[in-house]
């Protein structure tokens, strides 16, 4: 199985429910156990989970994001930037993932989800190495996307 930058681990397929087999149950404990009780944000953004997370995303593993990149929202402290920025991006791979299923309306709700988490970061910089205007300009691709539906 091939790897992505970093040493990622590459699941077989990207998991898409009704469509084909989810993933072992315990396929991504190893990735992430890279998350520990009480790092901080700083270090979450250097974990393995964090950065498969990013890179599933980009890769089109979807289901396979939100899996990983819920291990990090779990250990952001509430009321943060951080925790906005990686549940906006578990949103938009969750978007994603109702695009790939056929689910437009559930993909546009998503979508508005995330605009809501970006919007809660006006006038912020990077965060966790993620700028929010970036998000939004693939939210943006997401909803041009559904147009062609």
């Amino acid at each position: 199985m091939p790897d992505l930058p970093g040493g990622i681990p590459l699941p077989p397929h990207a998991y898409v429910p009704g469509q084909n087999a989810r993933h072992p149950e315990d396929w991504f404990d190893e990735i992430k156990s890279s998350v520990e009780t009480g790092m901080s944000v700083n270090a979450l953004a250097q974990t393995q989970a964090f950065q498969a997370g990013l890179a599933y995303l980009e890769a089109g593993y979807f289901w396979e994001c939100h899996e990983v990149l819920e291990a990090v929202w779990l250990q952001t402290p509430e009321g943060t930037s951080e925790r906005e920025v990686v549940q906006a991006l578990i949103q938009l791979a969750n978007a994603q993932l109702k695009v790939r299923m056929h689910k437009p309306k559930a993909a546009r709700r998503l979508c508005k989800m995330v605009e809501g988490h970006l919007d809660r970061l006006s006038g912020e910089d990077a965060i966790l190495g993620q700028r929010p205007q970036n998000v939004q300009v693939m939210v943006d691709r997401v909803m041009q996307s559904l147009l062609c539906e």
